[in-house]
């Protein structure tokens, strides 16, 4: 099972193929785990279509997620150990939002599962404890 964490949805999938760094979604696993959708014009997400790059696409239709986030400008992150996908805002998006004095937009699970977006919280204060384990 792959779990894939994108925007703010999180998708448990059984047919994603993994190939080192890259993350292979078969088109209805990719419309429910990010929004994109395969059409014949790239991948759309409401009225935004992308070209599809030659190597995005494989042999079977499926399509290489990890690329497409890179292409995008969005950082990706994997936990190899529990077969985790992270793909987080694209760099564009993260730089505008820079520019304003508002923090960006972002939910997170607590410990129980349950998810937190931090504009549930606005115009509280807030406490954001992080850790890494790098």
């Amino acid at each position: 099972m792959t779990t894939v964490l994108y925007d703010e949805r999180v998708t448990e999938l059984n047919n994603a193929k993994i190939a080192g760094e890259h993350l292979w979604l078969n088109p209805t696993d990719l419309s429910a785990a990010t929004g994109w959708k395969l059409e014949t014009e790239g991948l759309c997400k409401g009225d935004t279509c992308v070209r599809t790059q030659g190597a995005w696409v494989d042999a079977e239709g499926r399509v290489d997620v990890s690329a497409f986030a890179q292409y995008m400008g969005q950082p990706v992150t994997r936990e190899a150990s529990l077969d985790v996908w992270a793909f987080g805002e694209s760099v564009n998006a993260r730089r505008d939002s820079l520019h304003s004095l508002q923090a960006p937009e972002f939910t997170l699970p607590d410990l129980d599962g349950k998810m937190h977006s931090l504009s549930d919280y606005r115009g509280k204060k807030v406490f954001l404890f992080s850790w890494g384990s790098y």
